[in-house]
């Protein structure tokens, strides 16, 4: 069994909670998920079975579009709806729409954040939230991510009261942490903020209109289904160029061969999927770092 489960993830889990679930309802060891959601976020989780696990990195890479909610008033230690009050700074004015907009137009484009301490990200082989839990800070990269749009999901013209809360659309690019873009929109309008809930509706091309819940899943391998319900690996790679090949070519490219970069893809800076004439993918190739104009294999994905 092998292609991508679109998985809706519920809170509470973690995404290695829901590996190890769908490891024991589908009966099969070689699953990943692609891009770990916090256990109280849910939404769209793109799960890679079989051979499909290769290509796992091609849907973390592409963009996400989530829909969260902003809390302005005080902020946390996780950023989130969970931590521990840190900040508190009740709102004593209106803010209008204008004002809002105004800052979700400047965080529009390329930006720089700065991960939270209650992240994964690792720092000297440690993970930020280890430090977190032994109550230590420490100095965290920052990072440049992309805002490709972000939309206000609220008709009100003015925001009123002592905690002001509304949500929000936004597509980014992958390593984007949305509880910290909460905190920077607070900022940006002059008071402690914190992301109150947050779902993810998009991860690649897979939308919550795709997503099965585990019940689902455990319906179809009742029923003997469940294969019927998997999207093909090539779902995974919609975005990156496609190079047609022949079947002879095709042999050489399933052992691995080293093949001059075809003609349209000489400025092409990114990964190349060689595909056969029915559209399967092959292999995915990229420039050889060592002979200029050649190419080699990134991931054979078909023997």
């Amino acid at each position: 069994m092998e292609g991508i489960l679109p998985l809706y993830k519920p809170k509470g889990l973690t995404s290695h909670d829901c590996v190890f679930k769908l490891r024991k309802i589908l009966r099969m060891k070689r699953i990943g998920h692609t891009g770990t959601l916090d256990p109280e976020v849910d939404g769209v989780l793109p799960i890679c079975l079989g051979r499909a696990t290769k290509v796992a990195e091609y849907i973390t890479d592409a963009g996400k579009t989530y829909v969260g909610e902003v809390m302005i008033g005080f902020t946390t230690t996780t950023e989130d709806a969970t931590g521990e009050t840190v900040e508190e700074n009740l709102v004593k004015k209106s803010i209008s729409r204008a004002e809002i907009l105004a800052v979700l137009a400047e965080l529009s484009g390329e930006i720089t954040q700065t991960p939270p301490m209650f992240s994964a990200v690792k720092v000297n082989g440690k993970r930020l939230y280890e430090y977190a839990r032994q109550g230590l800070e420490v100095e965290r990269p920052s990072r440049r991510v992309t805002i490709y749009s972000i939309d206000l999901l609220d008709e009100r013209e003015q925001f009123e009261g002592e905690l002001i809360r509304f949500r929000f659309q936004v597509s980014c690019s992958k390593g984007t942490y949305i509880r910290t873009l909460a905190v920077m929109i607070g900022e940006k309008l002059g008071y402690p903020a914190h992301m109150s809930q947050l779902t993810r509706i998009r991860s690649a091309s897979f939308t919550l209109d795709d997503c099965l819940t585990f019940s689902d899943i455990e319906e179809l391998v009742e029923t003997g289904a469940i294969v019927e319900a998997l999207q093909p690996i090539e779902t995974a790679l919609y975005y990156l160029p496609k190079y047609q090949i022949n079947d002879k070519l095709g042999e050489k490219v399933k052992n691995g061969a080293v093949l001059p970069i075809p003609e349209p893809f000489l400025n092409e800076k990114g990964p190349i999927v060689l595909e056969e004439v029915d559209g399967t993918a092959l292999a995915i190739y990229e420039a050889h770092p060592q002979k200029e104009g050649l190419m080699k294999p990134k991931k054979v994905l078909k023997i």
